[in-house]
């Protein structure tokens, strides 16, 4: 099931996604939130006619980096043996069609097109053979990064954290099983240009070891999203670029960049 969260006449709501084709798609409004049982209303909303919205506003954004050896490589890092994770705050998070906004204090911004985990349970330390029980869904996410910024401070929260900087969506994928999820195609474009390609198949750490150990340190709460490295061909972003994420088995996450006001 794929469950998209919308606005439409100044009220917002959960939805399941119905249809095939892109503009035949309709909402099926949900009752009550996804992360507990609920039930579909029978109450269906072309979603031409709605706002996506974020499908999901996290606690906490746990990211992992360099989890791709072809993308550590192409920075001149190292591959490191174990997870490597930060934070990109709550603050950071966009839907689809929403403007990335340039940041005034980067020069050098930069795409990431990743695989995003959406939490559905509050857990803590799980057992790597329960991990699958933890997860709402999947969705697309791009962890836009101020590349210069990074390189600058070393410590990551501005580079990675800024306004905007965390765009997902379009929707949450429910249906996919953790070995499906662990090897599907990944691209990213810039004005229709392929920029990356890759297999989540290539991740130094699957899903599995990255819900392990982050789940050791903190609780992750239901909403919460934990994305999973990105593969090679990072590159520039400039004001006035359409990037768009795809994933197999998800959708398309397309965004805007715009010069910050």
């Amino acid at each position: 099931m794929r469950i998209a969260r919308f606005s439409i006449d100044g009220n917002v709501a959960f939805g399941a996604v119905e249809g095939d084709k892109q503009d035949e798609l309709v909402l099926d409004i949900i009752k009550g939130i996804p992360f507990a049982d609920f039930e579909l209303s029978g109450i269906k909303v072309p979603l031409s006619k709605v706002r996506l919205l974020p499908p999901v506003l996290p606690n906490k954004v746990v990211a992992f980096g360099r989890n791709y050896p072809e993308h550590a490589r192409e920075l001149g890092n190292e591959v490191p043996d174990a997870p490597f994770a930060f934070f990109k705050p709550s603050t950071s998070v966009i839907g689809p069609g929403d403007e990335i906004q340039y940041p005034s204090f980067s020069e050098e911004l930069h795409h990431e097109a990743e695989l995003a985990v959406v939490i559905g349970r509050m857990c803590r330390e799980v057992p790597r053979d329960r991990v699958k029980d933890v997860i709402f869904g999947f969705t697309c996410a791009n962890d836009v990064t101020a590349r210069d910024v990074q390189r600058r401070e070393k410590q990551w929260a501005r580079a990675k954290g800024f306004d905007t900087a965390c765009p997902l969506g379009p929707w949450v994928e429910t249906d996919l099983d953790l070995a499906t999820a662990n090897d599907l195609t990944i691209q990213l474009t810039v004005n229709g240009e392929q920029r990356q390609l890759g297999r989540t198949s290539e991740m130094s750490h699957p899903v599995e070891d990255l819900i392990v150990n982050i789940s050791e340190a903190m609780t992750l709460l239901p909403g919460d999203v934990i994305l999973t490295g990105t593969p090679a061909g990072v590159g520039p972003l400039h004001v006035g670029d359409e990037v768009a994420v795809t994933i197999e088995g998800i959708g398309t996450l397309t965004n805007k960049v715009v010069k910050r006001g």
